[in-house]
């Protein structure tokens, strides 16, 4: 019996040429299959060299439940997402249900495919789009019959469709709320019966350092659905790439693949985020969207009916670590702090606070010299953190040290629009169009034309008012022919303003300040038959954008087009 056993360890051991780093029963240490032969010859029963056997082949098992339990309560952490398929000696059985196998039951009956249709604008050529492109995507299953995936899967869409796992068919999808700041939407689909058999997943929590998560999504290279592992590297405030801003995001050393975006990372039996971007150029360098900033998401969503934004206290900071800065700013040994720069004149802390103001503590928690507050376990992230994940309307308590005084301060917080808007997604560019001029308002999309090195090839001057520049009232919006600061001597609000004074002028010349200190000057009745002329010569639908019209002029013209 003993020498049968041995064989069989051998022939199994040479059928599975691995090394298997798992854990014996009788040992807390990983062991090579050299080593566990050696020790099945060491052992003076059957059962316990076929128990060796059990564990190095990670297959098969002699007895009933006894080896099962065994096994288990000496599975160390570092191995609990292995499962063990076993054997009563005649046929396999199901596996034992881990981490890792949860992790897939759970996304087979909520994770979906994306398929949409796109179609983006031309800023260049404002009332025309570009060719329709389709692109796939991930998502997954929320309470409340609804899909959670990625603003990027949806942006700019004409047409969206799901398709569950395991079915062939394609079901039509509603964009129900959009956040490109956070790169999150909300999906809904009428058919009852897409709905069949679905599950919603639940969310969980941010994960440690370390623990594992499962990445499940349909990424290229294939159709089916896919599940990665990897671990969580690092969480802190990340740069969002589709939306230009500065959130919370967990690193993870799991592959995310195009198609893998809106996809859930399951830890457990709980989503812990959604994937969303790569490190471009580095292996394995993950991004999903934490707990959080969905919560955040959903919440607004469900509150107010749509999408509200991420709230921003509108100032610009400087670290405080220099000592001599510290003493000419009358801040005590055990202060510390960050020194305000700038403040946007829209936002309520333009009301109370100043520049060289010293910002001591947010809501109670003293902020570091480096702009960081605690997080966890020895971890630290910036205070934007904090700031971003207040509601709209919710106030704020600042300690200020000013002029070597301590003051505090309650902040009003809203979501801030900057000057030059740094996305446009799924609305059509504004544009007004007056003898040949075509007029439109200054964008980073306009400039994301000028190609990848966009910042290189635009116009200086534009793009330094894009990165730079601070509204100064609301709606306030740069114009640009080149730029035009002013209208027969009245200065330019925004792209409406501009139409309004031109429109207004109704006889005599018209004259366009522009920002190089160049003048054009037109005869306003000339100019408007030559834009007839221009519109119907290059087929142009119209002289303006929809959102340039007024209320009564569409009245107007559905009056003139209805039948008498």
């Amino acid at each position: 019996m003993f020498t049968t056993s041995v064989r069989t360890a051998r022939r199994l051991c040479y059928a599975r040429s691995l090394i298997c780093h798992i854990p014996l029963p009788f040992s807390s240490k990983a062991i090579s299959v050299s080593s566990t032969l050696s020790r099945a010859l060491l052992c003076s029963s059957s059962v316990t060299a076929t128990a060796a056997v059990t564990v190095t082949t990670c297959f098969y098992s002699t007895s009933g439940t006894n080896h099962l339990d065994l096994i288990r309560d000496n599975t160390n952490n570092s191995n609990r997402n292995t499962a063990y398929p076993v054997s009563d000696g005649k046929e396999l059985v199901s596996p034992r249900y881990t981490d890792a196998y949860a992790a897939i039951e759970l996304a087979l009956d909520s994770v979906v495919k994306v398929f949409t249709v796109t179609s983006s604008p031309n800023y260049f050529l404002p009332w025309q789009n570009k060719s329709q492109r389709e692109s796939m995507g991930s998502g997954f299953v929320i309470s409340g019959r609804r899909i959670l995936t990625n603003a990027h899967v949806v942006a700019d869409q004409t047409f969206v469709l799901i398709r569950k796992h395991g079915s062939p068919t394609k079901y039509r999808a509603e964009v129900q709320a959009v956040g490109h700041e956070c790169d999150l939407a909300i999906l809904v689909v009428e058919s009852e019966e897409f709905w069949e058999g679905m599950n919603y997943l639940e969310l969980g929590d941010i994960p440690y350092l370390q623990e594992a998560v499962a990445v499940v999504g349909h990424p290229q290279g294939g159709d089916n659905i896919s599940v990665t592992k990897g671990v969580v590297s690092r969480v802190e405030p990340t740069q969002y790439v589709h939306g230009a801003t500065q959130l919370m995001a967990i690193q993870i050393d799991a592959a995310i693949n195009p198609g893998n975006s809106g996809g859930p990372a399951i830890m457990g039996d709980k989503v812990v985020g959604v994937a969303f971007q790569n490190l471009s150029g580095a292996e394995n360098i993950g991004y999903i969207i934490p707990v959080p900033v969905i919560k955040h998401f959903i919440s607004g969503v469900e509150e107010c009916g749509k999408y509200v934004g991420f709230c921003s206290l509108g100032l610009s900071c400087q670290p405080a670590e220099n000592v001599q800065l510290r003493e000419h700013f009358r801040m005590h040994p055990e202060m510390t702090g960050v020194l305000i720069s700038k403040i946007n004149p829209l936002a309520d802390a333009y009301r109370v606070l100043k520049k060289d103001d010293i910002i001591l503590a947010f809501d109670g928690v003293p902020i570091a010299n480096d702009g960081t507050v605690p997080f966890r376990n020895r971890e630290r992230i910036a205070f934007d953190h904090l700031v971003s994940m207040k509601k709209p309307n919710e106030t704020a308590e600042v300690r200020v040290l000013r002029d070597g005084v301590e003051n505090e301060f309650s902040i009003t917080l809203q979501p801030l629009q900057p000057l030059v808007p740094v996305h446009q997604f799924d609305r059509l560019p504004s544009y007004f169009i007056f003898a040949g001029l075509v007029f439109i308002p200054l964008t980073q999309p306009f400039l994301h034309e000028y190609g990848e090195d966009w910042y290189n090839t635009s116009p200086r001057r534009l793009c330094e008012s894009a990165l730079r520049e601070l509204p100064k009232m609301a709606g306030e919006q740069l114009v640009i022919l080149s730029q035009v600061k002013k209208v027969n001597d009245v200065e330019v609000k925004n792209l409406k303003h501009l139409r309004q004074l031109v429109d207004g002028c109704g006889e005599g010349s018209l004259r366009f300040d522009l920002d190089d200190e160049r003048v054009i000057v037109l005869n306003y009745q000339l100019a408007k038959v030559a834009t007839s002329r221009i519109l119907k010569r290059h087929r142009i639908p119209s002289a303006m954008s929809n959102d340039l019209i007024d209320k009564h002029e569409v009245e107007v013209g559905t009056d003139l087009a209805s039948p008498s």
